[in-house]
């Protein structure tokens, strides 16, 4: 992709992103991720109907009449972006490829954090942390991610979700609200969850392709595994080679939505080939 498609996609998708964020996210965002962390502002006389557990009673001793600390919503989050950059995200058989998913989402979420004068960060994840972008805010810095997204090539070809999470977990000291973006074909990564979900409020976004949960039967293919380099001849036509594939996804797919409930990690799975408003719409409204 040259400089100039490469901009025109980038266009594209800001404005595809920025009227989703209008029309439907603003609201949905604000009333799933605000409201989580609540700061002191003052303390003001009791009047009827507060809560007992609101008193201050060193004030009140003082005083000696009824006072209440008044609590104010957190109005700034840090919002941070777990995209997989790994080589299984140039996959998609219908609507798009993975990576072209994955970069609509994080522009959307990006865009409606924002709104909500939020700021916005990435890690950018193979098998290990290939690009870290600091939380910032400003249209320029969402294109910059977009742009990063569309156009970046890592050193690494596989996947470690754990990897990724052990960096929130250390380079974020403050809590943060972060959606990991990816496709989950990864090594067990169970603890560095837990450890993450502990300090931080998380949420995974599953994306897979249609074929890539239901191998079809197209006879004798080439496939390349684009994260091992591996090629091998498989006969799709054989129902036996497409009952243990199934299988085989079935059983990676149930390991890890095991791993989010455990964790208390709210998570979605998101098609190539379907719409991504209703689930992630859905994720927002079971928040």
């Amino acid at each position: 992709m040259d400089t100039k498609e490469l901009l025109q996609k980038v266009s594209k998708i800001e404005i595809k992103s920025r009227g989703l964020t209008r029309q439907i996210f603003a609201g949905e965002y604000h009333s799933a991720f605000k409201g989580k962390g609540m700061t002191f502002s003052e303390v003001r006389e009791y009047q009827y109907g507060d809560p007992i557990k609101d008193i201050d009673w060193h004030v009140t001793a003082r005083f000696n009449h009824p006072y209440v600390k008044v609590f104010e919503e957190e109005r700034e989050l840090t919002v941070m972006l777990l995209v997989d950059v790994s080589n299984s995200r140039k996959f998609g058989t219908h609507a798009m490829f993975k990576q072209e998913l994955a970069t609509e989402i994080s522009a959307v979420l990006s865009f409606s954090a924002i709104q909500n004068n939020d700021k916005i960060g990435v890690i950018l994840f193979s098998d290990k942390v290939e690009k870290f972008i600091p939380p910032k805010k400003g249209r320029k810095h969402i294109l910059r991610i977009i742009l990063e997204l569309l156009d970046f090539e890592p050193k690494s070809t596989n996947t470690d979700v754990g990897e990724a999470l052990k960096y929130l977990t250390n380079a974020l000291k403050k809590r943060c609200t972060a959606f990991i973006i990816s496709d989950f074909i990864s090594p067990d990564f169970s603890e560095s969850l837990k450890i993450a979900a502990n300090k931080h409020d998380l949420a995974a976004l599953r994306i897979y392709d249609k074929f890539e949960k239901d191998l079809p039967n197209i006879g004798l293919a080439y496939f390349h595994d684009k994260e091992t380099g591996e090629y091998k001849w498989v006969d799709t036509s054989i129902k036996k080679v497409r009952y243990d594939y199934g299988e085989w996804w079935e059983r990676k797919h149930k390991k890890n939505t095991e791993i989010f409930n455990k964790t208390k990690v709210d998570w979605i799975d998101v098609r190539t080939d379907q719409d991504y408003v209703k689930p992630l719409v859905g994720l927002f409204k079971n928040r």
